[in-house]
């Protein structure tokens, strides 16, 4: 079973405080073998660990761990660069005779891996000339010339988007819309997704007791020493860390800076959970569940595809 658990991977995935990281280290323990993948867009910034919950220095010893602490919170880091060192992680694990077991609630980025999307690269300057046409009718008007179908597939008051799909047109000479199948295409894929699943609301007092137990591991602490030493755009609007960047800056108390947190982060629970439920290849298990139960699912789906 070793040989096919390590051809069809394991994916744990779900919403923000679904207990995702304590099973796949439980799944870990259980499985000789397992190295744990972190699918995180926020995890791979160093020092945001706290408000992230970053598996500790005591977990990583337990359980190797990939794709933490990649880079500088200063410092961007694209979709395209995480979709390469994956790619490295998973291929290096494998190369010790390791199980990759990936974990983590970033869809884009998992789709990135599971799926070898063909993703396009960025192109500031031409962004920086786009960003300066106010008018978002203009923009889409011009996409709607120069890719008639990528432009088809974007509601025209997505500014965001229209931006990104010209970006890409002028920056590359190659239309938005060539850039693989998209998101709305589910092909086979060798990893096995198991999502864990919540009443939505258990999931949400997990998410406020979370916070209150950050703040008591020193959230705030961590987010005023970063905030010394800059973030990122990207960083500075992390979960907990844009509400109480905020509190530092005066804008609001800690009680206030709080509650804007829980009920943010709510909201993209909810959008996390929408995105995996579009994906029919996922496998949902109800919560609480044990390691051996998981372990069991992601066996049984190997059993039946080699039936």
């Amino acid at each position: 079973m070793s040989a096919v658990r390590r051809a069809r991977p394991l994916v744990i995935l779900g919403p923000t405080a679904s207990g995702k990281s304590e099973l796949a280290l439980a799944v870990a323990e259980l499985i000789d073998g397992v190295e744990l993948v972190s699918i995180d867009s926020m995890q791979v910034y160093r020092g945001m660990d706290i408000g992230t919950a970053t598996p500790s220095a005591r977990e990583r010893q337990r359980v190797p761990h990939h794709l933490i602490d990649l880079v500088e919170p200063t410092e961007p880091f694209a979709v395209g660069e995480f979709q390469r060192l994956a790619r490295l992680a998973i291929d290096d694990i494998r190369s010790r005779d390791g199980i990759p077991v990936l974990v983590g609630g970033t869809g884009l980025y998992l789709r990135a891996v599971i799926d070898d999307l063909d993703i396009p690269d960025r192109f500031p300057a031409v962004r920086a000339e786009l960003e300066k046409e106010a008018d978002s009718t203009v923009l889409y008007e011009r996409l709607v010339e120069l890719d008639g179908v990528a432009a088809s597939r974007i509601e025209p008051t997505n500014r965001r988007r229209v931006i990104r799909a010209l970006e890409v047109t002028i920056g590359s000479g190659r239309r938005f819309s060539s850039f693989g199948p998209g998101l709305e295409t589910y092909p086979p894929t060798p990893f096995v997704q198991i999502a864990l699943r919540w009443p939505r609301a258990t999931l949400d007092e997990r998410i406020r007791r979370r916070y209150r137990a950050q703040l008591e591991a020193g959230f705030l602490d961590e987010v005023r020493a970063l905030a010394e030493g800059g973030l990122s755009t990207t960083a500075a609007h992390a979960l907990g860390y844009r509400e109480l960047l905020a509190h530092l800056d005066g804008e609001c108390t800690l009680d206030d800076a709080i509650e804007r947190a829980v009920v943010r982060t709510r909201r993209f629970a909810r959008r996390q959970v929408r995105w995996f439920r579009r994906d029919p290849r996922i496998r949902w298990i109800d919560m609480p569940a044990s390691a051996e139960k998981l372990v069991e699912t992601w066996d049984a789906v190997l059993t039946k595809a080699g039936e």
